[in-house]
């Protein structure tokens, strides 16, 4: 099949950024996107020759400093790559550049050029995955990546059929399995960010109360705040470019004008230098905050975890699950279920009624 001609028209001048900072997108752990941080500067892992093939990918890694796509190499599968990912927007366009890069690296690793891969080997990028501990979700979202780049390369007749089209993705549960923090935990937490510091306070606030995800935290800018019929409120920016209006509780506005200080303008969280706060810092404050409130959590905590205990927590505390599942900001009802059964399936656990039921004998008698 004769491949589209691509020489006359120049990459677009859109730039595709990567977080610099090296930060897990969210659901991902630092064990599971290592394999991704094997490429830097745009270079696929070691083991990829310095003549690339013209079907090899490029994509900016992990760890990459931000890249314009003008600099990739000008190779088919970078074409395809480009309009892949421009068809996609925010956090998915990040998780999917970082997912196509670590595709990329493997296919390098193996000797496969990307557009010449067939079923086989992406059941087999599968079984490295799951291997190398990738979580169920992490797999899934991969396989999308790389399913949908090969579907648009199908599309513009770059090749015939795509190979990830029927390989098998790996059940990920409907029951999320932990609830995030308990009541007396999220107390203990919130009290030890505004021990910490102004800026621990404000963050921890409004992941707590408003199930902010961190990247709609780190976004906030000090003008989304305001009022509306006596409700003081933030806009943030939601998944799909959608803008909803939240509820701050009265404490959090406090803490949020105490540590403003009258500043009008940029980031709503920012670093000492002015910067937004990225996801990798709030990661390691609510590390350090862990380490004092919750120390069996203090090498686990992660931002999501107070998404979670806002949305198990206002079901504790009454709400209705369709208010829940409007402050969440879930499209699918089904999603909020999700935290609804995991807040007392340890609670009902049978093994507590067992361990009453059977006495021990006392050794001595």
């Amino acid at each position: 099949m004769a491949a589209p001609d691509y020489a006359a028209n120049p990459l677009p001048a859109t730039v595709l950024d990567t977080p610099s900072d090296g930060t897990p997108a969210t659901g991902t752990s630092a064990a599971e996107t290592s394999t991704a941080e094997t490429s830097t500067g745009g270079t696929p892992a070691t083991g990829t020759p310095a003549d690339q093939p013209s079907t090899a990918l490029a994509l900016p890694g992990q760890t990459a400093p931000r890249t314009g796509l003008a600099d990739l190499p000008d190779t088919p599968a970078n074409r395809i790559a480009v309009g892949f990912l421009l068809s996609h927007h925010g956090n998915t366009r990040t998780a999917y550049t970082r997912d196509l890069a670590d595709y990329g690296a493997w296919c390098a690793e193996i000797g496969i050029e990307i557009l010449d891969a067939r079923r086989v080997h992406v059941d087999a990028y599968v079984e490295h995955l799951s291997r190398s501990g990738a979580a169920p979700s992490t797999v899934v979202r991969r396989l999308s990546a790389v399913s949908g780049f090969y579907a648009y390369a199908v599309d513009e007749g770059l090749i015939d059929r795509n190979p990830a089209a029927r390989v098998r993705r790996p059940k990920v549960g409907e029951n999320v399995q932990s609830t995030g923090l308990s009541r007396a935990e999220a107390g203990r937490l919130l009290a030890a960010a505004e021990a910490h510091s102004p800026r621990a306070a404000v963050v921890a606030n409004l992941l707590l109360f408003c199930g902010l995800r961190v990247s709609e935290l780190c976004h906030a800018e000090v003008g989304d705040l305001g009022w509306e019929r006596g409700h003081r409120v933030l806009t943030v920016t939601r998944k799909g470019g959608k803008r909803q209006r939240m509820v701050v509780p009265p404490r959090a506005g406090e803490l949020i004008d105490t540590y403003l200080d009258g500043r009008t303008d940029g980031p709503l969280v920012a670093t000492v230098t002015g910067r937004p706060l990225d996801r990798q810092g709030v990661w390691r404050l609510l590390r350090t905050l862990a380490t004092t409130a919750v120390p069996h959590l203090a090498d686990s905590l992660h931002p999501h975890d107070l998404r979670h205990a806002c949305a198990t927590l206002a079901l504790d505390a009454g709400a209705s699950l369709r208010d829940v599942q409007d402050l969440l900001g879930h499209a699918d009802s089904r999603t909020t279920r999700r935290y609804d059964r995991a807040r007392h399936n340890l609670d009902r656990s049978p093994t507590y009624a067992l361990a009453g039921l059977i006495d021990t004998p006392d050794p001595r008698d």
